[in-house]
């Protein structure tokens, strides 16, 4: 993986294959099998998330964008000069650019992000197109300890997380990452959450299982990585993609289904599938706008506005820092 010689190295720090095999092994031990949905994001996990995001089934990512434009005033009121802005789980650069456009007196960015190399590449193309703008990145997991880099200090601090990833949390972890948000933004700060809403399960259904199967690679590239860095004698062609919005529990589920009986070896230790068998990589929750508003407020956070688009299919929340 390549190295940030120019980022910020956090404390909570690069996936490394330690971490990985434990979170493997722990995830297909359990009797529903689970991974964690954020081992998505290698280099080929974060090229096919951008191609999702291109496709007409995938509303989210164009509606979200469509919302930062259309509201830029609104949003540029919560300019203060020498604005430092911190995105968690930085990918394209198409929103943060359209935000940081919004935002007249911003003069840092801090993208964080697992995938180094992605991040890499990223901030360094937004370096040349904002040359105003410091930019300095930070390789780690923002679900763990972080410390933002010396040149945020003492500025006035704006998050920015984007795409609805925060409905791949439970409520409840959804909650507590809002809360490790304000501790670490501070007393104040503002933060920007983009949350996709409750609709037809139709609309859903195929935004998550498009006609094109790009979804589909998505998933099943979770296999190659554990295949491929992990050493496993897998084979991706033996598990299916499953998607199906759950409304009982207002969240759309993707699954990994196993084909046929099977066992693989992880870590010395075998791991054994019935057929049909599944492992539960991701959920993606949908809430209705009065729900997230009081989620925000038990977290510490108190809505300063909603903005949505025209069919009300995705909302993104202003937030502030009680």
């Amino acid at each position: 993986m390549q190295a940030l010689t120019d980022g910020y190295l956090a404390g909570a720090p690069r996936i490394r294959d330690r971490a990985f095999l434990h979170d493997v092994l722990d995830g297909l031990s359990r009797p529903q099998k689970t991974l964690p949905a954020k081992y998505f994001y290698d280099l080929e996990g974060s090229r096919l998330f951008e191609e999702i995001t291109r496709l007409p089934e995938y509303y989210p990512t164009r509606t979200e964008l469509a919302i930062l434009r259309d509201e830029a005033a609104a949003i540029g009121r919560l300019s203060k000069p020498g604005l430092a802005v911190v995105e968690f789980g930085s990918g394209s650069t198409e929103k943060i650019r359209t935000l940081l456009r919004a935002l007249p007196d911003v003069a840092l960015y801090v993208p964080i992000d697992v995938s180094g190399e992605y991040l890499g590449g990223e901030a360094a193309q937004l370096r040349a197109d904002l040359p105003d703008i410091e930019v300095v990145p930070v390789i780690g997991d923002f679900t763990a300890e972080l410390a933002l880099p010396p040149e945020a200090r003492g500025r006035p601090l704006l998050g920015f997380f984007p795409g609805s990833t925060i409905g791949n949390f439970e409520p409840e972890a959804a909650e507590g990452l809002l809360a490790r948000f304000r501790a670490l933004l501070g007393s104040g700060s503002g933060l920007i959450v983009g949350v996709d809403l409750v609709k037809p399960d139709a609309i859903l259904n195929a935004a998550y299982d498009d006609a094109a199967g790009v979804t589909a690679r998505f998933n099943l590239n979770l296999l190659a990585r554990i295949a491929r860095e992990l050493g496993v004698d897998l084979d991706p062609g033996a598990f299916a993609h499953r998607a199906l919005f759950n409304r009982a529990r207002s969240r759309v589920e993707m699954h990994l289904v196993s084909r046929h009986a099977q066992e693989i070896r992880v870590g010395g230790r075998t791991i054994r599938f019935a057929e049909a068998e599944t492992i539960h990589t991701e959920n993606s929750y949908k809430y209705r706008p009065a729900d997230f508003e009081a989620l925000a407020a038990r977290a510490g956070w108190r809505r300063e506005a909603v903005l949505t688009d025209p069919e009300s299919l995705f909302a993104v929340f202003v937030l502030r820092a009680e």
